[in-house]
């Protein structure tokens, strides 16, 4: 057995002198600036690899031995220290320099204390207790390097760990083996020979690891955390653990035999490769994050460290950020660890409709994503629902009604938050269930909804400066109706100057068909800058009456047909209840639009149909289109067109006029694929009433 694992210790320790060696090689070749850190970190792998080579040629319990893993500690320690140094940030802590300090000291007196080992050879007494005071400062270093490992990790900040993720676990192996080892030696009075047989082949397995460590990060570059101060856990973490260690031990002790070897090794190899995988993954540390916060910490949040990122996440304009309302989700996911979110905000005519989303394209949301009872409910009670409780029938605060089927069927939907600002309803939060998933306490929901009144605050504000440049828009448009009513008073002075002409000319026959055809032209052009003038003034308007829907749409049809090749399959011959000149202006508006998105040759086709106790009037082209969010977000704001130079006053001036008469337009799109604009108006009273008697006979 013995001879077994000598070949396993000679073999192990010199393929991990060797790869070491490559790297260190392979490093220092790199086509890379060489830095303070990168040198560190030369040197350390350099010094690993002697360290395992003195192992493998004279054995682990060898004097040279004792000597190079000293200078090796010495190396990695200078290389954290250099990593801490060069953080941007902060300065580091008082704390975490005397530390590194202390340690520097501990290893100086283990090499001292190793140098006399042969000297105290023949005085059993003084070379056991020389043997010892060299086990208890190796174990003293190694409970310091795996704080000073936690620290560093700790204290960096949130983008940049990845950059040190791996070097770090591998440090904290390493140092975790050693604390095995040397723990378990002192604790049995003897050298467990299968445990540093092993050390070699678990240094064998690190190097790649530092390898792969070494091509993500070139630059070895930290950021320290501003709010992230030393704290003591990794010490009551590693206490626990040497107290773990004290009893695994006695036990195996107890057991002894070939057996309590092997348990030795499956445990520390098991508690190695653990670590390795679990602490890069994603979810296992959402997992801790949860549990630690959960027994450890009076608070689950760290606040001011909550608020600092919020306020960072919405206010970060840029080229490179992500949109306002994007922005707004992923401030309130991250304080839950919610991996995405969507916002839903009220539309003009007060439905909720998808305003944005943040990493959750799964989920499926209707036109009109709520009922009739959410927005009240929402709006009188501010209460958070948590899915999971809703489900299970355990919200009895909340009204079932006023939650939508798709969002409970959806089952990645954890927890809608309302976004009320001064009893104002202003839209509702859906975030997407986390890694790790958990119920909310008392602290999460005082804590969505405070961030939640905040975002309301923001969006009722950014609201607020849109309808104000919108206003100031619309002050821009006035003052351009000015040259309108500068063309009139051209116009009117023409007339005025006809007419004094006309006292001496009037018996000239040429100059009264010049006056008549002046006279028609200047009415014209007066007929039309009138008409564009009133639509702005309701009340010359005249009120909704009974119109051929035939009639109208054909009139239209005809007056256009000079312009654009149109073609209809369907007019029936019903009766709305409208005004004849505003159904003419919007349907001037989306003819023209047609006209404008469709190719040369390309028909447009208009119907009229009924829909219920409606009129259908459809006008559809097969041009350009639109996109979704050009529909949602711009298409009726005013000023906003998607044609070159056009005022963007059309598809909104043409659902205002729909409304008027109790009507609505109704807009389908697809970009490449053309548009299909459906204008809504009621039918006549009469026909009506007829329908809903037949219905009832029905």
């Amino acid at each position: 057995m013995e001879i077994v694992l000598g070949h396993i210790s000679t073999f192990g320790h010199g393929i991990a002198a060797m790869l070491f060696g490559a790297l260190a090689i392979w490093q220092f070749q790199r086509k890379v600036e060489r830095n303070e850190k990168q040198i560190c970190l030369v040197i350390a792998i350099l010094l690993t690899s002697f360290w395992a080579l003195s192992v493998a040629v004279e054995g682990g319990m060898s004097p040279i031995a004792y000597f190079a893993e000293t200078l090796r500690n010495f190396g990695w320690l200078a290389f954290m220290f250099s990593l801490l140094r060069a953080g941007e940030g902060r300065d580091e802590p008082k704390t975490v320099n005397s530390i590194y300090l202390a340690l520097s000291f501990v290893l100086l007196g283990q090499m001292i204390v190793d140098s006399l080992l042969p000297v105290f050879a023949g005085s059993p007494r003084l070379e056991g207790v020389t043997l010892y005071t060299s086990l208890v400062l190796r174990m003293i270093f190694a409970v310091g390097g795996l704080v000073l490992v936690h620290n560093l990790y700790s204290i960096s900040a949130p983008e940049t760990r990845w950059g040190i993720r791996l070097p770090m676990a591998s440090l904290a192996a390493i140092w975790t083996y050693d604390l095995n080892l040397f723990t378990i030696t002192y604790l049995t009075q003897q050298s467990s020979t299968e445990l540093l047989a092993m050390r070699g082949p678990m240094m064998a397995i690190i190097a790649p690891i530092l390898a792969l460590a070494s091509v993500r990060n070139t630059e070895w570059n930290l950021k320290l955390s501003r709010s992230v101060a030393f704290r003591s856990l990794s010490l009551v973490a590693i206490g626990s653990y040497l107290m773990m260690m004290v009893v695994i031990a006695t036990a195996l002790q107890i057991i002894g035999g070939d057996y309590a070897r092997l348990a030795q090794i499956s445990f520390l190899f098991g508690t190695s490769i653990g670590a390795l995988l679990l602490l890069p993954s994603g979810r296992f540390r959402a997992w801790l994050k949860v549990k630690l916060a959960k027994n450890f910490f009076q608070h689950r949040y760290d606040y001011r460290t909550e608020w600092i990122r919020f306020t960072d996440t919405i206010g970060r304009p840029g080229v490179d950020s992500a949109p306002f309302h994007e922005r707004v989700i992923k401030a309130i996911a991250d304080i839950t660890d919610s991996p995405g979110g969507i916002l839903l905000m009220p539309d003009d005519s007060g439905h909720l409709v998808l305003q944005a989303r943040w990493n959750w394209s799964s989920i499926r949301v209707p036109a009109r994503a709520c009922t009739s009872r959410t927005i009240a409910f929402f709006e009188h009670t501010s209460h958070i629902v948590e899915f999971d409780a809703l489900r299970a029938d355990l919200d009895d605060k909340c009204d079932a009604a006023a939650i939508p089927n798709w969002m409970t069927s959806e089952e990645q939907t954890w927890v809608a938050v309302p976004l009320v600002h001064f009893d104002r309803f202003i839209g509702l939060m859906l975030l997407a269930r986390p890694r790790v998933n958990r119920t909310l306490d008392w602290e999460d929901l005082d804590m969505l909804r405070v961030v939640g009144r905040q975002v309301a605050s923001y969006l009722a504000e950014a609201r607020s400066q849109e309808s104000l440049s919108e206003a100031q828009r619309f002050d821009e448009f006035n003052r351009r109706m000015a040259f309108v009513m500068h063309d009139i008073k051209n116009l009117v002075s023409q007339l005025s100057l006809l007419a004094r002409n006309a006292k001496r000319h009037a018996d000239n026959p040429e100059f009264r068909a010049d006056m008549i055809e002046t006279l028609q032209d200047s009415a014209n052009k007066m007929n039309g800058l009138l008409e564009r003038l009133s639509q702005h003034n309701s009340a010359k308007q005249e009120q909704p009456k009974p119109v051929k829907v035939r009639d109208l749409v054909q009139s239209i049809i005809e007056k256009k047909r000079i312009l654009h090749n149109m073609e209809t399959t369907r007019i029936d011959d019903l009766t709305v209840m409208a005004d004849p000149v505003r159904v003419d202006q919007i349907l001037g508006h989306l003819i023209q639009n047609a006209i404008d998105a469709s190719p040369e040759g390309e028909p447009i086709f208009i119907n009229a149909r009924r829909r219920d106790l409606s009129v259908a009037i459809e006008v559809r082209d097969q041009g350009t289109g639109m996109s979704s969010e050009f529909i949602r977000s711009q298409l009726f704001k005013p000023f906003a067109s998607s044609k070159k130079g056009g005022f963007g006053i059309g598809a909104y001036e043409a659902r205002e006029l729909a409304r008027a008469m109790n009507g609505r337009l109704e807009v389908e799109s697809k970009e490449g694929s053309g548009s299909r604009f459906t204008l809504i108006l009621p039918l006549a009273k009469r026909l009506s009433d007829e329908t809903s008697v037949d219905e009832r006979a029905a």
